[in-house]
């Protein structure tokens, strides 16, 4: 038995009939840029993510993009945001002409550690990017504190974290904006490329409309230089589709991380994902850590179990970003995840007897090694407790209230501290 990194077919197979029927619809109705589908999405996105606007875009990169744009971040200007993500985070800073500055994240969510951001704050500082890794939030509410107190603009990268929630709240409503990216292999994913802003400023979300279609309101009248950035009407009818089924998808990724974690609990060799107290993970990615990660990676594979890595070169130290200056050894715990992080297979459809053939797989590989790895998974285990204690201790700081950056005056969603 074969267990795939990720089966989109298994999916689809699924419920191919009503995607079969909302393609026809499309070709029908010949709404192929933007149109109804696309906004009947938007309209039901923005109710799911608890937010009064969404608005569909061509991708997850051209909404971090055109939320930076429409917030006004500019040349000059320096975003801070962690370098344990996909590169499509600095990207967006970049292309607005802006500054990527980076923190260090928690050695337990592999999320943006908020005791550092105060540090990272210069008077070029515009906005924070704090980004929902693997389907599991950022803790937000000092996140939010120190982003009022300083003037600053909150644009969630939630991109995996579809359906994720913070104190109840979802993921993507509790900044200025959240942005999503709807690529094939996301929690809710497009049959192609697709992305969303979603945000409660309802001019900002009106800007954001503007800027993703050539900075036109009427056609042929450009108000502004904008770009095409719009969903297109099969993606739209897709995720009109998909988007019924998130819930349920999502559930069965947090089962499959409990049978997971019930398989694997027993063995000090393998870190297994935190689940924040504050957080509802959704798995995007299971993820998990081992001293001898490229190894195991090469005995799954002979098992036939896809895996992957994410991420093996933290954005820092990617040549693309030479010019930062950041040299190796800048962001300890960043780098130290990168050399030791397995991403494992998970998607709804994984079946149990799938997830005891990787767990037995993992465990047979540690087995084969353990007199030599006892004294190294001893002082490993011992680091991430310290890790977590320390991480418990600075959420219990964390108590004052949550409200948006002072710039727009605006005030976050109601987010118990």
């Amino acid at each position: 038995m074969r267990v795939p990194y990720l089966d989109l077919k298994a999916q689809y197979y699924s419920i191919r009939a009503e995607i079969s029927g909302a393609l026809s619809a499309v070709l029908d109705r010949t709404a192929f840029a933007g149109g109804p589908f696309v906004e009947q999405f938007e309209r039901r996105f923005a109710s799911f993510c608890g937010c009064k606007s969404a608005v569909g875009v061509s991708s997850g990169t051209s909404a971090l993009w055109l939320a930076l744009r429409a917030l006004g971040i500019e040349r000059g200007d320096e975003v801070i945001t962690t370098p344990n993500t996909f590169i499509a985070t600095a990207e967006a800073i970049s292309s607005c002409g802006a500054t990527p500055v980076f923190v260090d994240i928690d050695e337990q969510t592999y999320t943006m550690d908020p005791t550092l951001l105060e540090a990272a704050i210069t008077p070029r500082t515009k906005a924070v990017i704090p980004v929902h890794l693997y389907g599991q939030p950022v803790d937000m509410v000092p996140v939010l504190d120190i982003a009022r107190r300083h003037g600053l603009y909150v644009v969630e990268d939630a991109c995996q974290a579809h359906g994720a929630e913070y104190k109840g709240h979802r993921a993507g409503s509790l900044g200025h904006a959240g942005c999503f990216s709807f690529y094939p292999g996301k929690n809710l994913g497009a049959y192609g490329e697709a992305g969303a802003v979603v945000t409660n400023d309802l001019e900002l979300a009106d800007k954001v409309r503007l800027l993703r279609d050539h900075g036109q309101r009427e056609k042929y009248h450009h108000l502004k230089v904008g770009w095409n950035a719009r969903m297109d009407g099969f993606q739209g009818a897709i995720l009109n589709v998909k988007l019924k089924y998130l819930a349920q998808w999502n559930e069965a990724r947090r089962r499959h991380a409990l049978s997971y974690r019930r398989f694997l609990t027993d063995t000090a060799a393998i870190a297994l994902p935190v689940e924040a107290d504050y957080a509802k993970h959704v798995y995007h990615i299971y993820a998990v850590r081992t001293r001898d990660r490229d190894a195991l990676l090469k005995e799954l594979a002979r098992e036939g179990i896809g895996c992957g890595i994410h991420y093996p070169i933290p954005v820092h130290l990617q040549k693309a970003y030479e010019c930062l200056g950041y040299p190796k050894g800048s962001f300890p715990i960043v780098e130290r995840c990168a050399n030791e992080i397995i991403s494992l297979p998970m998607f709804p459809e994984l079946t149990v007897p799938q997830i005891e053939k990787v767990a037995r797989a993992v465990l047979s590989f540690i087995g084969s090694g353990r007199r030599t790895r006892v004294a190294a998974d001893a002082k490993f285990v011992a680091h991430r407790t310290r890790a977590a204690a320390g991480a418990r201790q600075t959420r219990r700081a964390a108590t004052r209230p949550a409200v948006l950056p002072g710039r727009t005056g605006k005030v976050a969603a109601d987010v118990p501290a």
